[in-house]
């Protein structure tokens, strides 16, 4: 090969997210050109070098690469589109996998064409699809697929851990990405965690990871089934013990180190959370908080829940995590409970 050639990584499609991301991170992933398939189960990521601290199956020479489009915007003019047109478009969206995830304006002229162009845009991705709401006891999710493969299962790498899911059946929220690195470096090995909405193991999964031995608990069904597909494919099962359940339901003992409350509506589950919890142990308890009311409403009703329980509260941090609606937070309250 010589200086001039256009080179690619070639790994699995599963790993193509992850990879991306850390050939990026290694300052050799080359952002103007296509990503191609390779074979029937591999793609070809475009590097302007060979990657020395990413795995990957193969360097090959591209033979007449494709040049990429900068952005949405560029694929859909390419498209004909006016810019009142893409003003119109999704302004974000998420690779989860092999999935393009967005939310479609109401106005969207055409959103099979805008689909099209984000698989263009995002050539590791096959499916792409809208998001259209949640219902049920369970809060699952509605989708459409808008192009592409039509699959809505896919496995999606952060930080390492592996999560399956199928979007049809279950919630994934790509802005929980760093909360969920988080919980992964604030446990230390051999605690006992009790996460009492575990979903697919959207935290469990890291803290098992970190050597934690998790309690899990999911009522959904089918999140219940990929949370314990995902102790799996992660290689901790055996330091998750998955309960299919309500989380009031689920005797803890002996008490744990730690409480993850991942739900905008922890704050009911107050006195479970707190039963399971030993003297000194850590609690990080979400919810959905309006702005005007940051950050007294969740602490108080964590110091209250305690009080009722004679036992005192120390908080530790408060973060927002996301916006949940217009002026609602996503956020999370971590404190100590002696």
């Amino acid at each position: 090969m010589t200086g001039d050639d256009a080179l690619a990584a070639v790994v699995r499609k599963p790993e193509s997210e992850a990879a991306i991301a850390a050939l990026r991170a290694e300052g050799v992933y080359d952002a103007t050109r296509k990503v191609t398939e390779y074979s029937e189960k591999t793609v070809a990521l475009p590097v302007t070098d060979p990657p020395a601290e990413t795995a990957v199956l193969d360097v090959v020479e591209q033979v007449d690469p494709e040049r990429r489009l900068p952005d949405l915007a560029a694929h859909l003019r390419e498209r004909g589109w006016s810019d009142d047109e893409i003003e119109r478009a999704p302004g974000s969206w998420a690779v989860v996998g092999s999935v393009v995830l967005a939310t479609f304006p109401a106005d969207c002229p055409d959103r099979r064409a805008v689909g099209e162009a984000l698989l263009d845009l995002h050539g590791e991705a096959d499916t792409v699809v809208a998001r259209e709401g949640i219902s049920g006891e369970h809060r699952e999710p509605s989708v459409s697929v808008v192009a592409g493969a039509g699959d809505t299962e896919t496995v999606h790498t952060e930080h390492g851990t592996r999560y399956a899911l199928d979007f049809s059946t279950v919630m994934f929220s790509p802005g929980n990405k760093a909360e969920r690195a988080r919980m992964g470096e604030v446990v230390e090995s051999g605690e006992r965690v009790f996460d009492m909405f575990a979903g697919i193991g959207y935290f469990t999964l890291p803290m098992a990871r970190a050597g934690a031995a998790v309690t899990a608990v999911e009522r959904n069904p089918a999140a219940f089934r990929y949370l314990a597909e995902n102790a799996m494919l992660n290689d901790v099962a055996d330091r998750v013990s998955a309960f299919r359940a309500d989380c009031r339901d689920v005797d803890v003992d002996p008490r744990v180190d730690r409480v993850v409350m991942g739900y905008y509506e922890a704050h009911e589950y107050l006195d479970s959370a707190l039963a399971a919890l030993a003297p000194g142990g850590t609690i990080h308890m979400h919810e959905a908080t309006p702005e005007d009311l940051l950050w007294d409403r969740p602490v108080s009703r964590l110091r209250a829940a305690a009080a009722d329980r004679d036992r005192e509260v120390a908080v530790l941090d408060r973060r927002k995590v996301k916006s949940h609606s217009e002026g609602v937070w996503h956020v999370v309250v971590d404190a100590t409970v002696e």
